[in-house]
């Protein structure tokens, strides 16, 4: 299956949310997507497939208001990419090129996510493939009540 990986645009917002929505309980409006394309517009990268419809996307952003004791840094909104298009190495290839771009546009120091504790395949992904770490444990994080691993990786050389 060929993919081609490249920063997402506005007419791929659509395709976007399709994928979200697919695939998982996190669901955002349209308004949301455009807001991080708008705001942070190197951030957010999409997989295509050889016809162009979007196979996987990952929604990012720099977090600037955060508090005393922290420094802005990028934050992984949402990664999502469709089954049949899964094990290609498609969900590590879209955090990277984000990660990247975090690290060379806005200089942040590390990127942050929230994962259910229960998704072990993103745990794997996160942990073992990115080598994030577990930060913190946020009880009820998300809307069904599910703790969440509060993740972070150092984007410094």
């Amino acid at each position: 299956m060929s993919t081609n990986i490249r920063p997402a645009r506005v007419d791929d917002l659509m395709g976007m949310q399709a994928c979200n929505l697919r695939n998982l309980p996190e669901n955002y409006t349209m308004r949301y997507y455009l807001y991080h394309l708008m705001t942070w517009p190197s951030l957010s990268y999409v997989a295509e497939d050889s016809k162009g419809r979007i196979v996987g996307y990952v929604l990012a952003k720099m977090e600037e208001d955060v508090g005393p004791d922290d420094e802005p840094h990028g934050h992984l909104t949402s990664i999502s990419v469709l089954r049949s298009y899964r094990r290609l190495g498609l969900a590590k290839k879209l955090m990277i090129q984000s990660q990247e771009a975090m690290a060379a546009v806005y200089k942040a120091p590390y990127v942050a996510l929230h994962v259910r504790k229960s998704n072990r395949p993103a745990l794997s992904l996160y942990r073992d493939t990115l080598q994030f770490s577990v930060q913190d444990i946020e009880k009820k994080y998300y809307a069904d009540g599910e703790d969440a691993y509060s993740m972070r990786l150092s984007l410094k050389p």
